[in-house]
């Protein structure tokens, strides 16, 4: 039980994104009161200004000028304010413009998720493990420091600066502390998985040794039988911003509505049959760094990203450690496309007289070429399309000739390389948490619906 605890509570953390401010309607209503005693017991303070009894505007009214309530979540009103300093905070991890229409949309989600999380700090207050303001005030400051690299200070003027604010970013804080503090209490303590089912699934992952594994990123979007038109244009309008440059961790965890949104959306390491039919066939289709959906699967659409993939229980030679040498020589400035070619023919065959590493240096200073050494790069930290190439290139092997008029052409020699220790699995209680992990998800996700629909929301 303690394990389930501690993985909860470790799971809180931020992106690009923000909460909401939800005033108390408590101290709205005693602003008011106090608004309305001040002008009883001074009558004169608008009488000074001899303004009419019935006062008329003229031209057009400015909608933007108001910020009034959008929403009233069992009496916590939420604002135009705060949706617009939620907003902000989608735009500024959005690396492309954002027309009108998908604007519209996005506001109205971020509307739909200060709801959510509304409800859940008020669940979390109900059930009396509410977050108080310490707690926040500290992540906050870690948040700046890990997530952005900032101070506080510096994180207070960088969301100033992109229209949003610190109490924006606390209020998001708090929510994801707030269910966290949910899961814990109402849902974990009632997960129980036996000690035959995991030693059952520690047998299936010996039997699949060699089989592909990916870990993804997932942002689900609920669809019920009434709302999948709109559910399914709405994960069509994310993936479209996605594939412009959005962050998939920001819109995970500002749109998902999966507990792995907390996490922006990471899945962890799955096989294909630990996931629905839908998304294995998708996922062993997929190519690192891909993005694919919306796939349609029971309850809704999920937009999926390959973060990486491997074998199971096999070791990843893409870890393996490389020791390289690159040469390379640069052209002279107005160096034509054709001319170039022939450089790099040239070079090619010059390159390959170099009698292996222990000669490069001598070599590449009689051809007139630059020579940099790297001996502890791993094989993934590579572009992708020379990854295959160094695999399986010998020692003392070079590459063919890369690079451009503008930038030179190089080689790559390999000098020696260091395989990677066969991976052993993962150990029991690593997958009795995995599985724990499954669980919690599935009834968090019932529990949110149970607080959506006992809730009375008030829209404006």
């Amino acid at each position: 039980m303690g394990g389930k605890v501690a993985r909860l509570a470790g799971r809180v953390g931020l992106a690009l994104g923000a909460g909401a401010l939800v005033a108390s309607p408590l101290a709205a209503q005693g602003q008011t009161a106090a608004a309305q005693a001040a002008n009883q017991e001074d009558p004169g303070a608008s009488a000074d200004l001899n303004l009419p009894a019935n006062a008329s505007t003229f031209g057009r009214v400015d909608a933007n000028q108001f910020r009034g309530a959008t929403a009233i979540v069992n009496g916590a009103i939420i604002t135009g304010t705060d949706i617009e300093q939620r907003l902000a905070l989608v735009m500024a991890a959005n690396k492309n413009e954002i027309g009108a229409e998908e604007l519209a949309r996005l506001r109205a989600q971020v509307l739909s998720n200060l709801i959510d999380e509304t409800l859940q700090i008020q669940e979390a207050e109900a059930s009396d493990v509410g977050v108080g303001d310490a707690e926040v005030e500290a992540t906050y400051n870690r948040v700046s420091q890990q997530n952005f690299g900032m101070t506080p200070e510096q994180l207070d003027a960088y969301l100033a600066s992109v229209k949003s604010s610190p109490a924006s970013m606390k209020r998001q804080i708090k929510g994801e502390l707030s269910w966290q503090r949910i899961l814990r209490r109402n849902i974990a303590p009632f997960i129980n998985v036996s000690e035959e089912e995991v030693n059952e699934r520690l047998e299936r992952l010996k039997a699949d040794k060699g089989t592909e594994e990916y870990r993804l990123g997932e942002i689900f979007i609920a669809a019920t039988a009434e709302t999948k038109p709109q559910a399914r244009q709405q994960a069509q309008q994310i993936m479209e911003q996605l594939r412009q440059g959005g962050s998939f961790v920001a819109y995970a965890r500002q749109f998902s509505q999966a507990s792995t949104a907390a996490v922006g959306g990471d899945l962890g390491w799955v096989r294909t049959a630990q996931l629905p039919p839908e998304l294995a066939e998708a996922a062993s289709a997929m190519n690192s760094g891909q993005l694919v959906g919306p796939v349609e699967l029971r309850g809704g659409f999920s937009l999926l990203y390959l973060i990486d993939k491997r074998k199971v229980l096999m070791a990843d030679e893409r870890e393996a450690l490389l020791s390289l040498k690159q040469i390379s020589i640069s052209f002279p400035a107005g160096t034509t496309a054709k001319q170039a070619e022939a450089k790099a023919k040239k070079f090619a065959e010059d390159v390959k007289q170099i009698s292996g590493c222990g000669a490069a240096e001598t070599g590449a200073a009689a051809i007139g070429a630059e020579i940099v050494s790297n001996d502890n790069i791993r094989v993934k930290d590579l572009p992708p399309q020379l990854q295959d190439t160094l695999l399986a290139l010998p020692q003392g092997g070079i590459t063919q000739p890369f690079g451009s008029a503008e930038e030179g052409v190089r080689v790559l020699m390999l000098c020696g390389r260091t395989d990677p220790q066969m991976a052993g699995g993962p150990t029991f209680d690593e997958l009795m948490a995995q599985v724990e992990d499954e669980r919690v998800n599935k009834r968090a996700q019932i529990y949110l619906r149970d607080l959506r629909r006992d809730a009375v929301i008030e829209y404006n």
